[in-house]
């Protein structure tokens, strides 16, 4: 199949490129190259830099490449940022979301699947969080995703636009080729292995009396490829439902503590890692977890990766080969090729 992934040269965007491929895939990514990075698109994915609110050079992407399908993961993703400015976040997330599925139309592609979030709960009440629970985000970045989620549910009622939102939990980890590589990192994991490899001081705990077994925050991480394989079998399974799911994309359990993150850092790494506790973050949650049983029963999705020290060792093995500890810069690997089960 033909597939347009938006957002393709970010760090989540390039590993699904990489399980597109090993699936058969034929891929065109198209980013601005805002927070993406040109050597993330793996060959032979094809890159087409473009700006989603330019309706003439999405349609024309969808048009030259004979586009079968879309994965549609460009967006602006920090949740302070967004609050400190809605408009651009509505901008880059409705806006520019609404001209894609605008282009999609006018070019007759009959699948996408979305990258969401599990912002678009908020702070629910009941743990772990069900795709039945009421969705009320707390800040405009959840509420942008659950915009276009809504959009969808249009779009295939009025066009017959087939749809799969997968609300993500905790991406972490990298494949022996991508890995996170942000100009401002705020991802715990990589927060992590940067003290770790002496790139940061250390590793601030926003709270450490919440009602949980070692009193720090508790969080759903999955692999990435993990996440990646989710949307390939999403993809797949639109060639056979008609409708516009919904997701959710974590491990459920009983969710990793932040104290849990950086001891199993520790081990991973054999480097001590320095910690200061401060004071809780306003509108933090004491747990954020999911309930699977509706991707897994639907989709067949299980992960291959559950360990949290497997997340950590390939995120600190893929930053150990990046020019500097921090993971800013990443040495050309060579051209993709399948990797054996």
């Amino acid at each position: 199949m033909r597939v347009l992934v938006t957002g393709g040269a970010g760090y989540i965007g390039s590993v699904v490129i990489e399980a597109l491929l090993d699936a058969g895939h034929d891929v065109v990514a198209f980013d601005d190259l805002s927070t993406g990075h040109r050597d993330a698109v793996v060959a032979p994915a094809r890159l087409v830099e473009g700006d989603l609110l330019d309706a003439r050079a999405v349609t024309a992407a969808l048009r030259t490449h004979r586009i079968e399908a879309v994965v549609h993961m460009a967006a602006r993703s920090l949740v302070g940022d967004s609050v400190a400015d809605p408009a651009g976040y509505y901008r880059a997330n409705v806006t520019a979301g609404l001209t894609l599925l605008e282009a999609v139309r006018a070019a007759e592609v009959g699948r996408l699947v979305f990258s969401s979030s599990a912002a678009v709960y908020g702070e629910p009440a009941s743990q772990p969080i069900d795709e039945g629970d009421p969705p009320l985000p707390k800040n405009p970045y959840g509420d942008t995703k659950l915009a276009f989620e809504r959009a969808l549910r249009w779009y295939h009622t009025a066009y017959r636009l087939r749809s799969t939102s997968l609300r993500y939990f905790n991406a972490a980890g990298a494949t022996g080729r991508s890995g996170e590589r942000h100009a401002r990192e705020t991802h715990l994991v990589p927060l992590v292995l940067q003290a770790a490899a002496g790139t940061r001081e250390a590793i601030t705990i926003y709270g450490d009396d919440y009602p949980t077994p070692d009193g720090t925050c508790l969080r759903d991480y999955v692999h990435v490829s993990d996440l990646a394989l989710a949307h390939v079998q999403a993809l797949d399974a639109l060639a056979r439902v008609d409708g516009a799911e919904v997701y959710n994309l974590g491990l459920g359990g009983a969710g990793t503590s932040v104290r849990e993150v950086i001891d199993v850092a520790r081990r991973v790494t054999g480097r001590e890692i320095a910690v200061r506790v401060a004071p809780r973050r306003r509108g933090d949650p004491a747990r954020l977890v999911a309930s699977t049983e509706r991707i897994r029963l639907a989709l067949g999705w299980a992960p291959r990766h559950p360990a949290l020290e497997e997340i950590v060792e390939s995120a600190w093995r893929w930053m150990r080969g990046s020019r500097d500890m921090g993971g800013a810069r990443r040495t050309p690997q060579p051209p993709h090729a399948p990797r054996p089960e």
